[in-house]
């Protein structure tokens, strides 16, 4: 159904992995997309194809977010393919991962992790604000890493655990306008930027062992649910982190049979 037919959507980090996904699946419901990535031109252009050959509607956006004036670039080129719209949809996904306990974590390391993932979506939304349509949309993407201990990633739960605080207040901010703001918190997804541990058959086992639907996520089911917060049986929704890991986690699991 074109539930989105009509709206209009940036997601940033859309060109590969979970935001690829994201941007299929709303220019699949209707919307004219936005897709934002940093330095790899061949999967963006990728991505617009896909939705074009599937008769939806695209166009890339880029900047390298870390770098300065990179909000600013993205916005740019965003007003630009929007041609006088305003946004409707703005789903904040790009970000970095880390995989240092806190002995290794260094200032430079920390300081980017909170300068990508949580100052850069916070400037995007306050960018973004003028544009967007009363009734709209903001989804951030959080992880289920603020949620049980990893001391492998600290810096990266830090960091996502803040981005997911934005919500509420922001909820109550927005709510005026009829404009939503939720936060997604995937588990373990299968990507290319996650195939370094989702390839050794003995770490996907261990997770699969602590996840209650007993497997790894796939892009599209953290795709779905943000099809479902930006469309219109979403609009009763607002200032929630959403668990999207197949309940990762949640206690000891009985043997399987």
């Amino acid at each position: 159904m074109d539930v989105l037919a009509g709206k209009t959507a940036l997601v940033t980090g859309g060109s590969r992995g979970i935001g690829r996904a994201v941007a299929l699946r709303l220019a699949a419901e209707g919307a004219l997309v936005a897709v934002h990535y940093g330095s790899d031109e061949g999967a963006a252009k990728e991505t617009v194809a896909r939705i074009e050959a599937a008769g939806g509607r695209a166009f890339a956006v880029q900047a390298r977010f870390g770098d300065e004036g990179a909000v600013d670039q993205l916005f740019v080129g965003l007003t630009a393919g929007l041609a006088g719209r305003g946004l409707d949809i703005l789903v904040n996904n790009a970000g970095i991962g880390s995989g240092n306990p806190i002995s290794q974590v260094t200032p430079e390391e920390f300081s980017r992790l909170l300068a990508i993932n949580v100052a850069t979506p916070f400037f995007v939304i306050q960018r973004a604000l003028p544009l967007l349509n009363d009734g709209g949309r903001i989804i951030n993407m959080g992880s289920t890493a603020s949620r049980f201990a990893v001391s492998t990633q600290i810096g990266y739960t830090i960091s996502k655990a803040a981005l997911e605080s934005m919500a509420p207040s922001l909820a109550n901010e927005l709510g005026a306008r009829g404009i939503t703001v939720n936060t997604v918190a995937p588990g373990a997804v299968r990507t290319d930027l996650t195939a370094g541990f989702t390839s050794i058959p003995e770490v996907v086992a261990g997770l699969e062992a602590i996840t209650a639907l007993g497997r790894l996520g796939e892009p599209e089911d953290v795709a779905d649910v943000i099809g479902f917060l930006a469309g219109p049986q979403g609009r009763w929704v607002t200032g929630q982190t959403i668990d999207v890991s197949g309940g990762t986690y949640l206690g000891p699991i009985a043997p399987r049979t």
